[in-house]
């Protein structure tokens, strides 16, 4: 049964990433979502493969999930995400040379951190190092989605701001747990982990999409000026 749950919440995040990666850029033009949603259905449809082909640590999808994993903790779900955001928050408008350079940088990030996965935080500095970096980048990225939430409150979207609070406070969770705390009544595949960090990331796509739809229309929204609004109670 856990094995089940695992595959549904794989598939959440795939469809949640490309489904919505898609609509990110055909219905507002925001690549910098777009392409990390679609990364990180990506990752989660080579997981899933690795996983049905036995889950084999020799394999090639094996060192390409460590390769995605490293894109997104490090890059794509901190800085790219933020990037992405703030085009609702502060009307942000990227070039595509900053588009591309951002994506090449997570890319590059990626190959070099992937090599200190698998490796025990605890025993090896260079893993601790990095499993901290992780932790870190995604605590700034916290706070920026703090705001992110405020933004949506004072805009009058509430429920999506609150389900923005709960799902960073649940990703941050996810993040701190990864490679200081592991679950102890978890098996050797970590398969309860990944169930909890799966769902959590495919949920983190949802809510987030909505939440930016919120505040687009709400910046589209025509204005009322005081006088208009003096007129209209007259």
């Amino acid at each position: 049964m856990k094995d089940v749950f695992f595959l549904l919440a794989d598939v959440w995040m795939i469809f949640v990433g490309y489904f919505l990666g898609w609509r990110f850029i055909r219905r507002y033009g925001n690549y910098l979502l777009g392409l990390e949603w679609m990364v990180v259905a990506t990752s989660g449809s080579n997981f899933l493969v690795w996983s049905l082909l036995g889950g084999d640590e020799g394999s090639v999808l094996y060192g390409v999930a460590y390769f995605f994993d490293a894109f997104s903790r490090s890059v794509g779900i901190t800085l790219i995400l933020v990037m992405g955001l703030m085009k609702v928050t502060h009307r942000y408008k990227p070039s595509v040379a900053v588009d591309v350079g951002v994506f090449a940088l997570a890319a590059a990030a990626g190959l070099f951190l992937r090599h200190f996965h698998g490796e025990d935080p605890h025993a090896d500095r260079g893993a601790f190092a990095v499993a901290a970096f992780y932790v870190v980048v995604n605590l700034v990225t916290a706070v920026f989605l703090a705001y992110f939430a405020k933004r949506l409150w004072e805009a009058g979207a509430r429920w999506p701001a609150i389900w923005t609070g709960l799902v960073t406070a649940a990703a941050t969770t996810i993040a701190i747990t990864y490679d200081f705390f592991p679950f102890p009544f978890d098996d050797a595949n970590r398969t309860f982990f990944y169930t909890a960090a799966l769902a959590t990331w495919g949920t983190q796509g949802f809510v987030y999409f909505f939440a930016y739809r919120a505040l687009h229309n709400r910046n589209a929204a025509p204005s009322v000026t005081p006088a208009q609004e003096a007129g209209a109670s007259s």
